[in-house]
């Protein structure tokens, strides 16, 4: 991805660098040659040359790019489970992730973790964005997920005769479940994703607390993903599956809904980071019926709200790591809507603006494995930043509308924003 030559001055704002340290009332950052060269009180700064270019903060928030740790590109308006994989053929459904990435870019979202993905497409997205084809965050891939036969993701009835293998590997013990890995090394993913619990979404089989994999195939699936240089994560719900992903060596966990207190010392122990994903749960309560879904689900998912809360309230108060975002690309939780995840911690979990910003892009950066580079605004990082207009720590949800953005910039270079006219494809 380019890097934008020169020296760029970030000014006349609030500073909130995205390290949870309080707010620098009138703060500046200065990139050059697209890479963070100083980020603090504006008084300190050093002189700008004269033809540094320079962007006016209007008195509103200078804060790094905004990071979705759980993001699913080819996920377009899904109501129901045909929807995910058999709905649209490959071809359309590669044209609605780049339209996502795009979206994602515009919403704010300089980078972003694949929290599963239709037919490798995150990895040739990735690609494409990092050659500058396309707009879109910065990316790490997981490709197809992998499921314990007649789990949650193993909805396709055997008397259609339509295989999954378009976004899950399905298996049956600990060698499928090898076999699986080594396919996706093949693919050039970074993250595998399993499914070791069930959901609310699926009450008659693979509820919220059953689970979908055994010990001995999670197990593989790490020791396999490993020896090839790459992290495992699952959706964990049940308290089990929590335990035994951790157990075998999970390197995050995502949801983990029913939380206990021997996970969350095995969580804080290895400092594995979480994306709760969790303002999916409310909004699925809240407009969910009008989609057709029945009061089981939710039921069930109005359960997973309220303990998927107070877990993420343990973890933050015992100093483990988390990122936001989460299953945006349901008709209920459209692509474009993912910053109302940040105004849900603050207004419904009880996070603090600061912890929130702080989970949000920090957080999601170390999930990514890339906090040495993004996630905030500290000397030596890439310069993705967000400038918006207004007081973000007094009014969070200002995120959630893409008018509020000045600048959405990568790099030093500014892809979005009213600053400038949205690219059109």
């Amino acid at each position: 991805m380019k890097l934008q030559s020169g020296i760029t001055v970030v000014k006349n704002g609030q500073l909130v660098d995205g390290t949870g340290r309080p707010a620098v009332p009138n703060g500046a950052v200065i990139i050059t040659d697209g890479i963070i060269s100083y980020a603090g009180p504006a008084a300190d700064a050093p002189p700008a040359p004269p033809d540094a270019r320079i962007i006016d903060a209007a008195g509103g928030t200078i804060m790094p790019g905004l990071i979705e740790a759980h993001i699913h590109l080819t996920y377009f308006n899904v109501s129901e489970l045909q929807d995910l994989d058999i709905k649209f053929p490959v071809e359309y459904v590669t044209l609605q992730s780049a339209v996502n990435a795009k979206t994602a870019l515009e919403c704010g979202y300089t980078a972003a973790r694949s929290g599963g993905c239709l037919h490798n497409i995150d990895v040739w997205m990735k690609k494409a964005i990092e050659e500058d084809m396309i707009p879109g965050p910065r990316l790490s891939t997981s490709g197809r997920e992998i499921c314990g036969a007649g789990g949650l993701m193993d909805w396709n009835p055997d008397y259609r005769r339509i295989g999954m293998e378009g976004i899950v590997f399905i298996v049956n013990g600990p060698e499928q479940a090898r076999g699986a890995v080594r396919k996706l090394v093949k693919d050039g993913i970074e993250w595998v994703k399993t499914y070791p619990t069930g959901d609310a979404a699926s009450p008659d089989i693979n509820d919220h607390h059953t689970l979908c994999m055994t010990f001995d195939e999670m197990h593989a699936v790490v020791a396999t993903a490993h020896n090839h240089g790459l992290k495992v994560t699952g959706h964990c719900r049940a308290t089990e599956g929590i335990r035994n992903a951790l157990k075998s060596g999970y390197d995050a966990i995502e949801h983990g809904t029913f939380m206990d207190d021997e996970c969350l010392d095995l969580l804080l122990k290895r400092n594995v980071p979480m994306c709760p994903g969790l303002g999916f749960e409310l909004f699925s309560v809240q407009r969910g019926k009008e989609f057709g879904l029945s009061q089981r689900v939710l039921d069930g998912h109005q359960e997973t709200l309220e303990a998927g809360a107070e877990s993420c309230r343990k973890v933050l108060k015992a100093g483990g790591t988390m990122g936001l975002g989460g299953d945006y690309g349901f008709a209920w939780t459209p692509h474009g809507t993912y910053a109302q995840e940040l105004t849900f911690f603050v207004n419904y979990v009880g996070f603090s603006t600061l912890d929130t910003i702080t989970c949000a892009t920090l957080g999601g950066a170390k999930m990514m494995g890339r906090a040495h580079e993004l996630g905030s605004l500290e000397k030596g990082k890439l310069g993705d930043v967000l400038v918006v207009a207004g007081d973000v720590l007094k009014d969070i949800s200002l995120l959630e509308n893409r008018d509020n953005l000045i600048a959405v910039m990568q790099g030093g270079l500014v892809k979005a924003g009213t600053l400038v006219k949205p690219a059109s494809f």
